[in-house]
């Protein structure tokens, strides 16, 4: 079990990083705070690999947001923006707290630690795949059909933000080293990790809610499309981008979890 000082550090660190994104506008209030919980988390259970990890994811996807604004600001995300609130920030690190949390309490569970470079690798891979993605020059397919979609569609794929996905899994994998797991682990974490993205493009062309626009007749994430109220068109209600992110670490934080004990 972390020491009474090292939770506080966690805390302390946790609180200070939060509260730095926040006034540089990368989280929402409440993003910040649910980052903090997170952080203390994984800083204080998950060791130094996992706090560089969860850093590096976060250093990472808030640079890349930044590319393309105006561009990526047309798209029909559900939740656009630059500031990530606490259903994002829950949606895309609540696995790997977890993960975290239980690493002292199963100390001879080996594949904790795995699982949660997993379902971070997984969140890195799929924001990676998704901010790179979106600029690509060409339009994307979707992952179910191939058949051609607009850019920013739910499960759509494109070769740059599949190359995107695949470095983003790649550079949590690489902090496995530190971890002790050996290349081995710089393997099973890249892999669960793009598994997790692909995952997530699934379950966007799949299962994930569409509403349609009364006004323009297009597809949206949102509920609001031209100041008015859009309305069910596809998908399952809750299946929302949160829920999919959710089960796309997972996914991750499984699959690597699975390769580590085979290899």
């Amino acid at each position: 079990m972390p020491g009474a000082a090292q939770l506080a550090a966690a805390a302390l660190t946790a609180l200070a990083i939060s509260g730095v994104a926040w006034r540089v506008r990368a989280l929402s209030r409440s993003g910040a705070a649910a980052a903090a919980g997170v952080g203390f988390l994984i800083f204080g259970f998950g060791g130094g690999p996992g706090a560089a990890a969860l850093l590096l994811f976060f250093v990472s996807s808030s640079a890349l947001s930044r590319l393309g604004k105006r561009r990526k600001a047309s798209l029909d995300y559900e939740k656009g923006g630059e500031q990530r609130d606490a259903g994002q920030v829950l949606a895309n690190g609540g696995v790997a707290a977890l993960c975290a949390l239980l690493i002292p309490f199963l100390p001879e569970a080996p594949w904790l630690p795995a699982a949660m470079f997993g379902a971070i690798a997984a969140a890195n891979a799929d924001t990676w795949a998704t901010e790179i993605g979106s600029l690509a020059a060409h339009p994307p397919r979707l992952i179910t059909t191939l058949k051609s979609a607009p850019v920013g569609a739910s499960g759509a794929v494109s070769l740059p933000g599949t190359v995107a996905a695949l470095g983003g899994a790649l550079l949590i994998g690489a902090v496995a080293l530190f971890y002790h797991f050996g290349w081995q682990g710089v393997l099973t974490a890249t892999l669960g990790g793009f598994a997790g993205a692909l995952f997530d493009s699934f379950l966007g062309a799949a299962v994930q809610v569409q509403y349609r626009c009364a006004v323009c007749g297009k597809l949206t994430e949102r509920h609001r499309h031209h100041d008015q109220p859009t309305h069910w068109a596809r998908g399952v209600r809750w299946m929302h981008n949160d829920a999919v992110n959710v089960l796309a670490t997972l996914c991750g934080a499984i699959v690597t979890a699975s390769l580590s004990l085979q290899l």
